[in-house]
């Protein structure tokens, strides 16, 4: 395996997996719902293939320092998590979006 090449997918698909949940939260704002729930998709399913690196790569350690940690890495868990936290939080500010608009 290209450690590099595969750090680097994981990076670009957490990455795009914000990208797609704040487009979401862009179009909730303007009562998009349509367009909400594909965002919203397109971000679970590059949330999950950033997740499955992530897995592949601790698997491939097995806990014990097989694969090299190094800024790139620290760099890439990082964005996974933040990717993670901020899809999470924007889909809770979505689903206040669609209370108001139903109230």
């Amino acid at each position: 395996m290209d450690l590099e090449s595969t750090v680097m997918e994981l990076i670009i698909n957490a990455g795009e997996s914000k990208s797609y949940a704040m487009k979401a939260l862009q179009c909730a704002k303007k009562e998009k719902w349509e367009e909400v729930n594909e965002l919203l998709a397109h971000s679970t399913e590059s949330l999950k293939r950033a997740h499955t690196v992530q897995t592949k790569l601790i698997g491939l350690d097995e806990g014990t320092g097989k694969v090299p940690v190094n800024l790139i890495m620290v760099h890439a868990q990082d964005h996974i998590m933040t990717s993670m936290l901020a899809r999470e939080l924007i889909e809770e500010l979505i689903n206040i979006h669609r209370q108001l608009q139903n109230a």
